[in-house]
């Protein structure tokens, strides 16, 4: 039996193969999307299991830090190779490493193989963004990120759920068990992509150099700031020895990148208005996004004693907002070809939105907070379909692997950063104001909030304040992430496609 015959027209052509792709990248975008969400609400347990509280946004921050140097090598050499193949190899390494996370007995080993997991998690978004951007002229683009918003609404979505309904039967380690069936689905889907190799004018080049520098460089800096987390004299030295030695990182990784051949980070790209002011956005967007999913759980069990199935379902109106958020902006986009009017009035009221949550979260019931919540997703949705378009449109399409891990290279760099320093902040301000609640807070994450029962009322009352000033002041640093990422939107050349 014989395929019917393609739409002789350009436009059927394309969509034809849109149709043949995109059913087969549903599945690997499902999966690296639930896998930042359905690890929030099961961060309080795998705290206590191994009792190291202040290194449990490793497990967040490595993930991203290993997507993030992963982004750029999948984007260069998809453009070279052809991304199908690269895809394959993507999911292999995530479903091998998910495998190790289930299997890790420690918080230290676990972070080992979530790093090993972002190195796999960090092409599946690269790759299938390029995908769509390779078989959808401009203008449609922005109607089909609304499609793969969908997907990632069900993912972000379920992730929550699932994290705290597995977390709590099955034990933490079911959440990165889960992605083996998930994974291999992935895989089969995959294998029914066509075949499509995009040759580069000239050969492509590994930068180990490049990829050692930005290690060094995200390494140090990251360790410098959880040295600030103890706020002591002893650990200041250390602190800025390695901020110093991030920083001596930064300044030869750029002018490493100026020189190299085929450089980890396409610095030709980034000097373009439109795309490194795209790329902050992006940036500033998962500082804000990924730092508050990551420690809203924390919140929600620790301030407010919700069990992790609780904590799923009140972060379930959050992410359902982003996924809405996506779907509807991409086709406004398509319908008026405006971009950044978009993700200038979606930060603008997620500000707002973020100021209401640091002030006032604590007298606000469930239903409240879920709502806010949800008001919150639904402008955070605003931002990274807008960029995705925008930055595929400037950069052309010979460098749209280039472009597309450009916006995943920055998200998750800026994810990584401001998760850590919004961790940062918190430990550090308990410190500060009450070791004595630095310490109860730890203990509360590590045993479910049972610490409190051994203080009298007033020791309870001054932790309970202290701990809630100290998520003030987390919350109005996330604020601070959204409105920068507003003033880029405001200043940004490209209005519309």
């Amino acid at each position: 039996m014989h395929a019917p015959e393609p739409d002789p027209s350009p436009s059927g052509a394309k969509q034809a193969g849109f149709l043949t792709i995109f059913p087969s990248i549903m599945l690997p975008m499902f999966l690296a999307v639930v896998d930042q969400t359905i690890v929030a609400t099961a961060l309080p347990a795998i705290a206590a299991a191994t009792g190291r509280v202040e290194r449990a946004s490793w497990i967040v921050v490595a993930y991203l830090v290993a997507a993030t140097i992963a982004a750029p090598i999948y984007g260069r050499l998809g453009d070279a190779f052809g991304r199908r193949r690269l895809m394959f190899a993507a999911l292999a390494v995530f479903i091998v490493a998910s495998v190790l996370c289930a299997l890790a007995p420690t918080i230290e080993l676990l972070t080992l193989a979530r790093v090993l997991q972002g190195l796999g998690g960090g092409g599946l978004m690269t790759l299938s963004q390029a995908l769509i951007g390779e078989s959808i002229p401009p203008r449609e683009r922005a109607r089909y990120q609304g499609y793969l918003a969908t997907v990632a609404m069900t993912a972000n979505s379920f992730g929550p759920v699932a994290g705290g309904y597995l977390t709590e039967h099955f034990g933490w380690q079911s959440i990165f068990l889960v992605n083996v069936p998930i994974g291999l689905g992935a895989v089969a889907l995959t294998w029914r992509m066509p075949s499509h190799t995009s040759a580069e004018p000239h050969q492509w080049r590994a930068d180990p150099g490049g990829l050692i520098l930005f290690a060094i460089f995200v390494a140090t800096t990251l360790l410098a700031l959880e040295q600030a987390q103890h706020v002591n004299l002893a650990a200041l030295p250390v602190a800025g020895a390695l901020l110093v030695a991030g920083l001596v990182a930064l300044i030869w990784l750029v002018r490493h990148e100026n020189r190299a051949p085929s450089p980890l980070i396409p610095l030709g790209l980034l000097r373009m208005p439109a795309i490194w002011r795209s790329d902050a956005m992006a940036a500033f967007h998962g500082a804000a996004l990924v730092s508050l999913v990551t420690f809203l759980p924390v919140y929600l069990e620790v301030v407010r004693g919700a069990s992790p199935s609780e904590t799923g379902l009140l972060l379930v109106p959050l992410t359902l907002g982003i996924g809405t958020g996506s779907l509807l902006t991409g086709r406004l986009v398509h319908k008026t070809g405006l971009t950044t009017a978009f993700p200038v009035a979606g930060l603008g009221l997620v500000t707002i939105n973020l100021l209401v949550l640091a002030l006032w979260a604590p007298d606000l019931g469930n239903v409240a907070f879920g709502g806010l919540l949800l008001w919150n997703g639904l402008f955070m949705g605003t931002v990274m379909g807008v960029v995705q378009v925008t930055v595929q449109s400037a950069s052309g399409p010979r460098r749209l692997g280039e472009a597309a891990a450009s916006v995943q290279f920055s998200r998750s760099i800026g994810a990584a950063f401001g998760t850590a320093l919004v961790g940062t902040l918190l430990f550090a301000m308990l410190a500060l104001r009450n070791p004595e609640s630095a310490r109860v807070f730890a203990a509360m994450v590590e045993s479910a909030g049972s610490a409190m029962s051994g203080l009298n009322a007033a020791q309870r009352a001054a932790a309970q304040a202290d701990i809630t000033l100290a998520f003030r002041a987390a919350f109005l640093l996330i604020a601070g992430f959204t409105t920068a990422g507003f003033f880029l939107a405001l200043s940004h050349p490209m209005r519309r496609i």
